[in-house]
């Protein structure tokens, strides 16, 4: 079956592989448009939890979840068997342990990623990862963007999602089934774009905040987003140029906007507590959930050793996070290389 007419049949089958707060909001979402939903928990107990509580005993723990449309299960290889549409949810840090317990066939599946973040070692997105290591073809592969965070969709507040596709008419077919009374959604058919700005906009934030916590006020965080702006735009361009890359959607400078301002950033958060003096250590150690931008850095840093792409921000971010280099001293530097 060709992959442009996989959602010409209703009744596909949607599977959540993933239980943090980002999966927890998407499964919400789904369980407005959706019959029943697989989900992969990778704990028993939780499942356990979920089917007594109706809830999610460790995230978003205010989300109702109607259980009895739930098929869960800890076997990843039964729920990615039982469904036709795989959506990946994992932090980026767990996907190679997740991934390694995958002996299901993946042929025939639509595959969307929803990780936020890249394969750490391999310096590759989760497509990327998906179309060179398991030879899922493009065709079969989406991707969602925001801007969109887990807490505003657990309260129902409007949100936005984009579905990037490589097939505009398969983006609008899944989009359809993350639309509901508080989500709107948006296409795309620039896969690579949509999929490395939810990356790139996680590093940023993390500098956002870090600036924020070292006393620059609201007049510099403008100047710095807008330099941030243009630094992920000028990537994306130079790795993989695309016509159809609308750079001012909400996929691009919309998620970059609300993760760099947002009270529920957790990557902002990550960067406010560095900017305050703790150790990579120990705000790992005080956060409960995982700040992608962390792992983000070090895969952007190293991809761009080959195409070396003016980034100031992001090797910024580099020198405080792997050097250890002071963040008062750095931010300093970077004041007089923003234009």
């Amino acid at each position: 079956m060709a992959m442009k007419n996989f959602f010409e049949h209703s009744n596909k089958r949607f599977a959540m592989i993933g239980s943090g707060s980002w999966a927890t909001a998407l499964v919400k979402v789904l369980l407005q448009t959706q019959a029943r939903i697989s989900w992969f928990v990778r704990e028993e107990a939780m499942i356990t939890h979920i089917l007594q509580h109706r809830c999610n005993p460790y995230y978003l723990q205010s989300v109702n979840l109607d259980a009895e449309r739930l098929d869960m299960s800890a076997d990843i290889n039964k729920v990615t068997s039982d469904a036709d549409v795989l959506i990946f949810c994992v932090p980026s840090t767990y996907f190679g342990e997740e991934i390694a317990q995958l002996t299901a066939s993946l042929e025939q599946k639509f595959i969307v990623s929803a990780i936020k973040g890249m394969v750490p070692g391999e310096n590759i997105t989760i497509t990327e990862y998906f179309n060179r290591k398991h030879h899922v073809p493009y065709d079969n592969l989406g991707v969602i963007g925001g801007p969109c965070h887990a807490e505003e969709v657990a309260m129902e507040r409007l949100s936005y999602l984009t579905l990037a596709c490589k097939n505009e008419k398969v983006a609008q077919a899944l989009a359809k089934a993350f639309t509901c009374s508080f989500m709107k959604t948006a296409t795309a058919t620039d896969i690579y774009g949509v999929e490395y700005a939810v990356v790139l906009k996680n590093i940023y934030a993390m500098a956002a905040g870090v600036c924020h916590a070292l006393g620059y006020g609201d007049n510099f965080a403008a100047v710095l987003i807008t330099n941030a702006y243009h630094e992920m735009i000028d990537f994306l361009n130079e790795t993989h140029p695309a016509k159809s890359r609308d750079s001012a959607s909400p996929a691009y400078l919309g998620d970059l906007l609300v993760t760099c301002y947002s009270q529920f950033s957790r990557n902002r958060t990550f960067g406010s507590l560095i900017g305050k003096g703790y150790s990579v250590h120990a705000v790992k150690a005080e956060m409960n959930m995982v700040a992608e931008g962390y792992y983000g850095t070090r895969c952007i840093f190293e991809m761009n050793k080959k195409h070396k792409v003016s980034m100031p921000i992001a090797e910024a971010m580099y020198a405080i996070l792997y050097e250890q280099q002071s963040a008062v001293t750095v931010i300093r530097r970077l004041t007089e290389k923003l234009r």
